[in-house]
């Protein structure tokens, strides 16, 4: 369960999941949803759903079909997104800041200035 905890926060870290310094105020309501977006590099999707009562979930597809699922609790405090991933009875914690949030896109910078773009999912696909 160790590895698999270890593999989930590697992948939700490579889509621009990390702290920043960012204080800014963002809409909660705004992030409720499903987002997704494509990594360029390994070629993998993923989409992040967060819901009202502070629950996400993330769901991994590489290249090569294998899809990994995992979730956990979220809080938005100013423009810093803290989640609590579970798989199993472990739990890591990851630190996004979000950039900017609208009703299209939700734009995330990590410590080293990497910016990630989402894009929501519309509720009927």
């Amino acid at each position: 369960m160790r590895a698999v905890l270890g593999v989930v926060v590697v992948l939700v870290a490579s889509f621009g999941l990390s702290a920043s310094d960012k204080d800014e105020k963002i809409d909660a309501k705004l992030l409720v949803g499903k987002w997704t977006m494509e990594n360029e590099e390994t070629g993998a999707s993923m989409v992040m759903e967060f819901t009202k009562d502070g629950k996400f979930k993330v769901s991994v597809k590489e290249k090569k079909g294998k899809e990994i699922q995992i979730g956990g609790t979220y809080k938005l405090e100013g423009a810093k997104l803290m989640l609590t991933i579970k798989a199993g009875d472990k739990e890591a914690k990851e630190t996004l800041t979000v950039v900017s949030l609208d009703d299209e896109e939700l734009v995330t910078k990590d410590s080293k200035g990497k910016k990630d773009t989402y894009e929501r999912v519309d509720d009927d696909e």
